[in-house]
């Protein structure tokens, strides 16, 4: 078996995630200020929602440090699982942001209170809009160049804080040009509330996925085998298997190969595969490789 050390990327995923939180924080406190004395409840409830980047910014930051932890006893098989735990608290605080914001919307429509907003607020969306669409493009170039499902997770929030800000900016610029429409500061504050569930839908269900052993999607799966069968002296391939632990990938195959070959012959194919799966570019850190003789009462074809 071959297994591959990962560079350790938690310092670039603290350094990105820092960026992330010093512009959260920025936003929250004008998104806040803007929306109170703006009279706009959805901006303050946009402001929450900024608010809601700082636990998860703290959470990648402090989940860093444990995830790239060399395997032990207890954790034999790495500590990724950390970074799994991290996504789906990220997706599970967005989703509560969501509910509350909701919930406030439609208690402010069934009151029938209503809130006239002030230009200020609209500029205050605008800026937001702009600012978190370049920190999620950003964060989320930097979460791909070094695999990391964490940052990418993260990256996913600054787009949904981004997406959240619209409804802002056109309720209120509504509110403006149309006094009498009272709703539509808390309409748009409901819609905030959808667009931040839907991405916490979007930022929890690959965790979820992995917590739950799904393996490769069929797309990598369908590449990994090919690899293997491509191999030269493989004759077939059954048993093959993948899971994800954390933004790493495993794989386990049997590979079939002549019965005539020495053990030591048999033994460099394997190894020949496993390198061969490991370099494919798609994350696979660990590839365990069993090999079996050819036996024509069970043979089958070369892409069993």
């Amino acid at each position: 078996m071959t297994r591959i050390v990962k560079k350790d990327d938690s310092a670039e995923v603290r350094r990105v995630t820092w960026v992330g939180l010093g512009w959260n924080a920025v936003l929250t406190v004008l998104k806040f200020l803007a929306g109170f004395f703006g009279g706009s409840q959805a901006l303050v409830a946009d402001a929450i929602h900024s608010a809601s980047d700082f636990v998860t910014d703290i959470a990648v930051i402090v989940g860093s440090h444990f995830w790239n932890l060399p395997p032990d006893a207890e954790h034999p098989y790495g500590h990724r699982r950390f970074e799994t735990l991290v996504t789906l608290g990220i997706g599970l605080s967005v989703a509560a942001v969501g509910v509350g914001l909701g919930y406030k919307a439609v208690q402010t429509l069934l009151q029938g209170e209503g809130s006239h907003p002030e230009t200020v607020v609209a500029v205050m969306a605008l800026a937001s809009i702009v600012i978190k669409e370049i920190l999620f493009r950003y964060t989320r170039a930097e979460g791909r160049k070094i695999r990391s499902q964490a940052l990418e997770a993260n990256a996913w929030h600054h787009r949904s804080d981004a997406f959240s800000s619209i409804p802002v900016l056109i309720a209120v610029v509504i509110s403006l040009v149309f006094p009498q429409l009272w709703f539509a500061d808390a309409v748009g504050a409901l819609i905030v509330a959808f667009f931040v569930l839907r991405s916490a839908y979007e930022i929890a269900s690959p965790g979820a996925k992995q917590l739950v052993d799904q393996g490769a999607d069929e797309k990598v799966a369908k590449k990994l085998l090919e690899i293997a069968l491509g191999h030269s002296k493989v004759m077939s391939v059954h048993g093959f298997r993948t899971r994800y632990v954390g933004s790493d990938l495993h794989v386990d195959l049997h590979i079939v190969v002549d019965a005539q070959m020495s053990l030591l012959e048999a033994h460099d194919v394997a190894e020949e595969v496993e390198q061969l799966l490991i370099q494919a570019g798609e994350n696979v850190v660990d590839a365990l490789v069993h090999v079996d003789p050819y036996d024509p009462a069970r043979a089958g074809k070369k892409d069993e």
